[in-house]
């Protein structure tokens, strides 16, 4: 096997027993994917020896790069010690403690395995708190691949209905109508339209689930006046608030939440926290927690998970969060400023129509002169949806630059002024090489 074509030959084999060649879409590309041989800080070495500068981190989960040393030191010493038991561990406890005097109003926390497990356990919590079975969510959003969460997440103007009520659209071929029909959509930050929406069905909704900064949506922050309105609507009719931080946990050293005025009753939390091994969790107020605690007589959401808060992931995300204090926020997101002001001025360069969205340390390019202010606006065509993969592949192939397959990036602390000037540099030649093609979307 040649070094040149090792991927393709890995490839081969791998569509023999991986259905698709790939566990998870988002690695796929044609005519095959790349591997990856090693990796550190902000850099992926693949198995064909090229190097490239990671602004994805895998999906934004990387908080500190690649093989951050003192996550990976503290991991080696856990696993002499053992990898998981079925037996409470003191990692856990010291890094709940962490977490809950980390982010306001988490009084008590539960860890599971993924993002998409702890919006689930959030919805199911909040249904047995509640006693009911709606949910309602914004149109476009992601929240993992739970059904009830996945609906709306791709809809679009042949299904997405009248925007007064959007139409709840199944994800999975062969979802159930009834997760379909216990499944509220809304227009993201449309406070008038919402709030019309949800007193329709008030009596029957456990919870409104928010992402505070959607990256489906277009990765717009949540109005303030918006998520107060939601918040006040949930008191007044019986239901929770939650939040899906999975991503956006990293906005602030307190989550996005600590933008808001009022907090959500549970919030749920990935990706940075488990110092790169996989990771989820539930938290927030102790009376809605109480739906999973033993103690009680009659348990409202008997919960359990094999390799929940495991050693070497509780160890590997107190040693993330650890690192991940308040001057190393505040350095990121001024570094992501950085990073946005140089791409503004590489726009203005080239005469080209794009605009950013964003909050803490990631961002998203939009191939329009103003950005998006809802999903449907965010919403993009084929042609659109060419020309940016175009984008992708030019700053993969020719600049060496790993970015999000929404045209976003999310930065880790290990980045520098280097990392930021490669990037732009590596934008500038890529708009001025599709220009022709990105105004043709609007000729």
């Amino acid at each position: 096997m040649s070094k040149n074509n090792k991927s393709e030959e890995i490839y081969k084999q791998a569509r023999k027993v991986i259905i698709g060649g790939v566990s998870r879409n988002t690695i796929f590309r044609k005519p095959h994917p790349h591997y990856a041989n090693t990796a550190n800080g902000c850099y992926i070495t693949d198995v064909e020896g090229n190097v490239r500068t990671d602004f994805a981190n895998n999906m934004a989960a990387l908080i500190h790069g690649h093989s951050y040393p003192p996550v990976i030191n503290a991991v080696a010493e856990q696993l002499q010690k053992g990898t998981a038991y079925t037996l409470a561990s003191e990692i856990e406890v010291a890094f709940a403690q962490l977490l809950t005097e980390r982010v306001k109003g988490l009084e008590r926390i539960r860890f599971v395995n993924s993002g998409t497990e702890a919006v689930m356990a959030m919805i199911k919590a909040s249904r047995a708190y509640t006693g009911r079975s709606k949910i309602a969510k914004a149109e476009g959003t992601y929240h993992g691949t739970y059904d009830f969460a996945e609906v709306s997440q791709t809809s679009n103007p042949s299904n997405w209905g009248d925007i007064d009520s959007p139409t709840s659209v199944a994800l999975a071929h062969g979802t159930p109508n009834a997760v379909i029909d216990n499944v509220i959509v809304f227009p993201y930050n449309d406070i008038e339209r919402t709030i019309a929406i949800l007193d329709k069905q008030a009596d029957q909704i456990a919870c409104v689930l928010i992402d505070p900064v959607p990256h489906r949506v277009g990765l717009i922050p949540g109005k303030s006046e918006f998520i107060e309105a939601i918040y006040s609507w949930t008191r007044k009719n019986g239901a929770l608030l939650v939040f899906d931080e999975v991503i956006t946990l990293r906005v602030n050293y307190g989550g996005a939440q600590e933008n808001y005025s009022v907090k959500p009753d549970l919030t749920a939390m990935g990706k940075i926290i488990g110092g790169g091994f996989p990771v989820g969790a539930v938290a927030g107020r102790a009376d809605v927690m109480k739906v999973f605690d033993p103690h009680q007589r009659k348990i409202l959401f008997p919960h359990s998970g094999t390799f929940s808060a495991n050693p070497i992931t509780m160890t590997a995300g107190y040693k993330a969060m650890e690192f991940f204090d308040s001057e190393a926020v505040q350095k990121l997101n001024a570094l992501t400023q950085k990073a946005i002001n140089q791409i503004h001025e590489v726009i203005k360069l080239v005469d080209v129509p794009v605009s950013i969205t964003g909050a803490g340390s990631m961002f998203r390019m939009h191939l329009r002169s103003t950005p998006p202010n809802t999903y449907r606006e965010t919403y993009q065509t084929k042609e659109v949806n060419d020309v940016i993969k175009e984008l992708l592949d030019f700053m993969y192939c020719k600049e060496n630059i790993l970015m999000i397959n929404t045209f976003s990036c999310m930065l880790s602390t290990v980045m520098t002024q280097k990392e930021i000037d490669k990037l732009t540099e590596g934008l500038l030649n890529a708009f001025k090489a599709l220009k022709p093609k990105i105004e043709e979307l609007y000729n």
